[in-house]
């Protein structure tokens, strides 16, 4: 572990070096900011097929969709126009309309129309382009009217529609020749209407952005994004200490809280919504099959713990398989921690001497102590797991290949109950099947309910609804729930981001037109 975290360490202060030269006229001017985010390279800058922290962090700044959440919130009330002005609907919702800004400009000077949104939608809702692509199962139709007008027809109401036309996930607009010129090579050459454009990308260093100049909300004060990839938590304090970064995503730990508050001209702040952490149990597997095995793991995690251990002031208790504020959130009443109950359970399945089980992990810092402390806690009740550590990137590859017996996820979704119900609970995302998103466990317990949800009418039979598909999946340990964690940040004092900063649905302070250094 100690060569490990040298080289980490070598890298990161050899990449200083590299980028100090570049940027560092730019950055005497205050027109350079220099980003570090927890990961040892880029995934992809495909906005349809960024899934992981990092790569959406840096996908969020070079696009816009047709709304978007005022930046700095992450709550569907905080929806406002983007590159819509305006839109209606009929009274079923099930036919949209948006009217698009006419003073929108691609990345390389053509003018955006509603062709390419029409094409970017499309392109979010097929499986052979998209992550995200069950999300917009309803999407009957999208069609341009006209070029400044789109419509969308849906088969079926979707709770939170304009949530999947933000500018997260599936809701980024591409520039559609750009993206067909381009081909495979988009993922690397990425082009958009964001306030940011891509410049550059130097494999496990950095990605280089530069302002748009175009931009139709008016052009940056930013002139220059360096986004650092740089794993160890110790590289990323010294590169933000030696003043080689403005802004750097933090270890989730009270200490360093502590510790970087305490450092001159920083800002450190607790940025919100929680990544729910669910481990999901693959009920097709042995010994995972049996109720009583799950039930058992469930007994054996102790929350409390768990929340103590990375720390009350970022973590809380999960109370349900869907995340705390969402709409339709349910507190159902989870498993208490009971380990001695957990091996009765165990020995009544068949295991009096424990089991051992499997789990591919990522090598990012803050999942993987989070795994092993889940590894501990487990051990308590005869349970053994093994973990067989990855690069991030693969993480996500293999565990949506159904390599992995059991998967740590944590994640933040549009705020609505049933976003999260379908991406990690219905059947028909269950991974492996053609419209596989990341249902790990393979649950299909709750589909009934899910789905009549989604066309329920009235608002609080819709919550009745989502609450029991909760109970269900919780009573069948589909997953277990275990804490919320939010995202932390430090920043140096001078860096305005032009708003109240308290969410992020893209886990990173929002980076605008409006980002300045005040001096």
């Amino acid at each position: 572990m100690k060569k490990l975290r040298h080289t980490h360490l070598r890298t990161a202060l050899l990449a200083g070096l590299v980028l100090a030269a570049g940027v560092s006229g730019a950055h005497a001017q205050g027109t350079s900011l220099r980003i570090a985010a927890a990961g040892n390279d880029l995934g992809t800058m495909d906005p349809f097929r960024a899934t992981s922290t990092p790569d959406i962090g840096v996908v969020s700044m070079m696009f816009n969709g047709l709304v978007r959440i005022t930046p700095g919130k992450a709550t569907p009330e905080a929806i406002e126009p983007d590159l819509a002005t305006s839109w209606t609907s009929t009274d079923d919702k099930l036919s949209w309309t948006f009217s698009l800004r006419d003073d929108v400009q691609c990345h390389d000077g053509a003018k955006l129309t509603a062709d390419d949104v029409v094409f970017s939608l499309k392109r979010a809702a097929s499986k052979a382009s998209s992550s995200f692509f069950a999300e917009y199962a309803a999407f009957q139709t999208i069609e341009a009217a006209d070029p400044k007008t789109v419509k969308i027809v849906l088969s079926k109401p979707v709770p939170g529609f304009l949530g999947l036309l933000a500018p997260y996930h599936g809701g980024n607009i591409i520039c559609k020749a750009a993206a067909e010129k381009a081909g495979d090579d988009f993922a690397r050459h990425p082009v958009g209407t964001g306030p940011f454009q891509f410049v550059e990308y130097q494999p496990q260093q950095f990605v280089k952005l530069k302002a748009n100049e175009a931009y139709f909300r008016g052009a940056p004060h930013i002139k220059e994004v360096t986004y650092r990839y740089i794993l160890s938590d110790s590289s990323r304090d010294l590169a933000y200490q030696s003043g080689e970064i403005d802004l750097s995503y933090g270890r989730q730990d009270p200490n360093w809280i502590n510790r970087m508050k305490q450092l001159p001209n920083t800002k450190v702040v607790v940025l919100g919504p929680g990544e729910l952490f669910n481990v999901h149990l693959n009920m097709t597997q042995k010994p995972l099959d049996d109720i009583r095995v799950r039930q058992a793991i469930a007994d054996a995690i102790q929350r409390p713990a768990l929340v103590k251990f990375k720390g009350a002031e970022i973590a809380r208790e999960a109370t349900s398989i869907v995340p705390a504020g969402y709409l339709g959130h349910a507190d159902v009443g989870l498993a208490p921690y009971d380990p001695a109950k957990a091996k009765k359970l165990l020995a009544e399945a068949g295991y009096p001497d424990g089991i051992t089980i499997n789990s591919i992990q990522t090598t990012l810092p803050s999942m993987m102590n989070t795994m092993q402390a889940v590894q501990a806690l487990l051990k308590q009740a005869g349970i053994t797991l093994n973990l067989a550590p990855v690069d991030h990137p693969t993480f996500h590859a293999q565990i949506r290949q159904d390599l992995s017996q059991v998967v740590l996820y944590g994640a933040a979704r549009f705020p609505v109950a049933d976003t999260y119900l379908t991406q990690f609970f219905e059947s028909d995302a269950i991974v492996g099947k053609p419209s596989a998103v990341t249902n790990f466990s393979h649950c299909d317990i709750a589909d009934a309910e899910i789905k009549a949800a989604r066309v329920e009418p009235d608002p609080e039979k819709q919550k009745a609804l989502w609450a029991e598909a909760q109970k269900k999946i919780v009573e069948q340990v589909c997953a277990v729930p275990m804490f919320e964690l939010l995202q932390l940040w430090a920043w140096k004092d001078t860096l305005d981001f032009g708003y109240p900063v308290e969410a992020s649905l893209s886990l990173i302070p929002p980076v605008t037109e409006k980002t300045r250094f005040t001096n």
